[in-house]
């Protein structure tokens, strides 16, 4: 399985008037955590574009435990558990700067081509890129 980890701060602007993150925040730190993770196997989702791949949020499933605060320094986990085919699936975990669990998502992203808008496979530099993560996994 691949994994990565991200820090992210919690900006004064993305508290609520509880001065606890806005539910809808969640969603952008882990569409971040997932760019971040692609990034450090050596491609972006901005090449993938290019290339004429587009990855569009196929289900969203978001578990709310604990609230986040203004200033808090939270790790955002990210593991992609199985090697992908024709969509990608990322598990998402966010602990704040004391280890708690307080928030969990999993998200699944389609390949689709974006000229005819149909799904395809996953593109073989990133299928490449992942392989070693699974290779002792079978």
């Amino acid at each position: 399985m691949y994994q990565d980890e991200l820090k992210i701060r919690v900006r004064y602007g993305e508290t609520d008037k509880m001065g606890q993150v806005y539910y809808g925040y969640y969603s952008l730190y882990y569409e971040q955590s997932r760019t971040e993770a692609i990034r450090k196997l050596g491609s972006t989702y901005k090449e993938l574009e290019d290339s004429g791949i587009l990855m569009p949020v196929t289900r969203m499933e978001v578990k709310f435990i604990k609230p986040a605060s203004y200033d808090d320094m939270l790790t955002v986990k990210t593991t992609v558990p199985e090697l992908p085919h024709k969509n990608i699936e990322f598990h998402h975990e966010i602990v704040n700067g004391e280890g708690d669990l307080i928030n969990k998502a999993v998200i699944q992203l389609l390949f689709l081509s974006a000229d005819k808008k149909k799904v395809v496979i996953i593109p073989d530099d990133l299928l490449n890129k992942l392989k070693p993560y699974f290779s002792n996994e079978q």
